[in-house]
């Protein structure tokens, strides 16, 4: 196994950038492109006066169990759940063990693992999660074939440990409304740079290009945008950002996700989660898990709520939720993946919201396939610390023509009927969509694929 000095250049650093810092000359690209972190040695954080912050912690074991991770997130004056420390990010990072930064091999950084469980670091469970990552990391990124995966999946892996450690010494808290922190660490890139290689994009689509344009359109003008979509993975925002970095940044960098407390809890998800704006709400799945926290919850989900709507009140924002409360599952008994059915209440709350703004809003509905590269447990778990297997597989995205509810709604009234035939309407147009994406990566039928209503493209080519 050949040796690789690690990155640090997540960390934004006054007067430095990517350019100034050169790649290992040993190192070569295929025509799928990973990029490579450059290293530099530098003290990991510094504040605006340039000295090292440094202060003493305490371990904190964060539980695996749903009802402790709960209990962790407990806002002790309110007994609704706080999302996070004061002002949403880190201004500062305690210095913490640089186990993990300074490994230089495969083997030493597997060893770091039981230095920090010995050292009482880490606990056992998450000790054991973190090897099977790295294993089920490792096997998907060599399956792309490209000559510089021992040393992507090494640099990857070790910043990887890195913040999951740092998060176990000083847990970080979600607010409600949770926006990307990009420094002094930039969460964003580092989620982005770890799921790139993971992503065939010779065998990745995106339907219907132009709608991605025509909304980056709206969102310049002031309008807010809502996509209706399903869900399939964990590393969905990260997908749906690669997939139009390229074309479009803004939507890229600035989608806000309303995503479920597991991604906010589970030690190992917690780090990637860090990188995306967020909604941080309960999801209806696992709303009755521990009965004793429901209504909790429910207040939880309330404060979230309002939170989104003080952010469409300001314009240009968009808005991604998955109406199914939780991710896609395969048929029991033929094994075939499809787009669970939306709830109409939650797809009825956002047309309400996007109403009620004060800026002009616009739903559309989005399909994403690429259950292939994190499946989700085959049934739904209560008790978070999921096994997390991987692979590298083409990834789809398509948007349609946007939805109006006032095409469904009688006398400017939307009964709970025309609730239902709405959300059906968005749902029948993910389907369609997702059937198109399923053919042309699936079926291998590629741009062949393309229906009339959906045409496929490559912009990353």
């Amino acid at each position: 196994m050949s040796t690789l000095p690690l990155p640090l250049s997540f960390f934004r650093l006054s007067g430095t950038s990517t350019r100034d810092l050169p790649f290992p000359s040993s190192l070569k690209r295929s025509s799928v492109s990973f990029p490579l972190i450059p290293f530099r040695r530098l003290e990991l954080i510094r504040s605006t006066s340039g000295m090292t912050i440094s202060r003493s912690f305490s371990f904190v074991f964060c539980s695996l169990k749903a009802k402790a991770a709960a209990e962790l997130v407990q806002d002790t004056e309110s007994g609704i759940p706080a999302v996070g420390r004061s002002g949403g990010g880190r201004a500062t990072e305690v210095e913490h063990s640089r186990t993990f930064l300074e490994a230089r091999s495969e083997q030493e950084l597997l060893y770091g693992i039981r230095k920090e469980l010995e050292a009482k670091r880490v606990h056992p469970n998450i000790a054991a999660g973190m090897k099977e990552l790295y294993q089920n990391y490792r096997n998907a990124v060599f399956q792309s074939g490209d000559p510089s995966a021992a040393e992507t999946v090494m640099s990857n892996m070790a910043v990887a440990f890195d913040r999951i450690l740092l998060d176990v010494e000083d847990p970080f808290v979600f607010e409600p409304y949770h926006k990307a922190l990009r420094e002094p660490f930039d969460y964003h890139m580092f989620v982005q740079n770890y799921i790139r290689p993971l992503i065939d994009f010779r065998n990745s689509y995106i339907g219907n290009l132009s709608f991605f344009y025509e909304i980056e359109e709206k969102l310049k003008q002031g309008h807010n945008v809502v996509l209706i979509s399903n869900h399939q993975t964990e590393a969905d925002p990260a997908i749906i950002a690669l997939l139009l970095e390229k074309t479009n940044p803004r939507i890229s960098e600035n989608m806000i996700y309303v995503a479920g407390d597991r991604v906010i809890t589970d030690p190992l998800c917690k780090p990637f989660s860090m990188g995306r704006n967020l909604i941080c709400v309960y999801s209806k799945r696992h709303m009755y898990d521990v009965p004793e926290h429901v209504e909790m919850k429910r207040r939880a989900n309330t404060r979230s709520l309002k939170e989104m709507a003080l952010l469409l009140r300001d314009g240009s924002k968009i808005v991604w939720i998955a109406p199914s409360g939780g991710r896609d599952r395969p048929d029991p008994l033929t094994e075939e993946w499809f787009p669970d059915s939306f709830d109409s209440s939650s797809v009825d709350n956002m047309r309400r919201l996007i109403g009620r703004s004060g800026a002009a809003g616009h739903i559309y509905p989005l399909a994403l396939l690429c259950y292939d590269i994190m499946p989700p447990p085959p049934k739904v778990e209560k008790e978070i610390g999921e096994k997390r297997i991987m692979s590298f597989h083409g990834a789809g995205l398509s948007v349609a023509p946007k939805i109006c509810p006032s095409e469904i709604a009688v006398a400017g009234k939307m009964s709970e009927e025309a609730k239902d035939t709405y959300a059906q309407a968005l749902y029948k147009s993910v389907t369609e969509q997702y059937n198109v994406l399923k053919c042309a990566i699936h079926g291998k039928q590629g741009f062949a694929a393309s229906s009339i209503g959906i045409s496929l493209s490559q912009p990353w080519n």
